[in-house]
């Protein structure tokens, strides 16, 4: 089991937005969450994540967790490269590995000619494909998605779900948050997010 979930609750003043939510995921699985705006979705991803804590409940992660909020979180004033030197040095991942890594990942989702700009002055859709891959960056075993395909092209939706394809492959379980999932056929599961609890 790479995540187990446990009766979590979370409340802001009167509003109960989290009440006893509990699943577990196994390597390899993809599960989606779906659900209203302010239904709770980010806030539970930053409790699994631990950005925030629960009122109540556990939760247990056995492994590394990449994670991709719907906001990036990224150094307006720096530029690709020193963006990815950051978050590399804050996974503790050697030089070589992380030339490797950051070469492949921006050959793929295509913004390596990008890479000496400041992403104050990139796109969208450019700042959210380097939000993902500093996610994907130490090979996280799970990764956590927050409404990962705004701001993306076809092309990159499409390459989205062939990395995806291929990480599942090497055992990476996968949790996808967002307003609506077209494709349910690529789930393992798909959950509805209503009134604070999981259906």
């Amino acid at each position: 089991m790479i995540l187990k979930v446990e009766n979590i609750g979370k409340s802001f003043g009167k509003n109960k937005v989290l009440k006893n939510v509990s699943f577990e995921m196994d390597p390899s699985l993809l599960y989606g969450i779906v659900g209203e705006n302010g239904s709770g979705k980010s806030t539970l991803l930053k409790i699994i994540v631990g950005e925030w804590k629960p009122d109540k409940g556990n939760i247990s992660v056995a492994g590394r967790i990449g994670y991709c909020p719907q906001n990036v979180l990224l150094f307006s004033h720096l530029t690709v490269d020193e963006n990815m030197r950051y978050f590399a040095a804050a996974y503790n991942i050697e030089k070589l590995e992380f030339i490797s890594r950051s070469e492949s990942l921006m050959d793929y989702f295509n913004f390596k000619k990008f890479r000496k700009e400041r992403v104050v002055n990139l796109s969208g859709g450019t700042q959210q494909k380097i939000n993902l891959a500093i996610a994907l960056l130490h090979r996280p075993q799970l990764l956590i998605l927050d409404e990962p395909y705004n701001g993306f092209d076809w092309d990159t939706y499409q390459r989205f779900w062939i990395y995806a394809n291929q990480l599942r492959e090497e055992g990476c379980a996968i949790l996808v948050v967002a307003h609506l999932i077209t494709e349910k056929e690529r789930f393992d599961r798909v959950f509805n997010l209503t009134e604070g609890e999981l259906t």
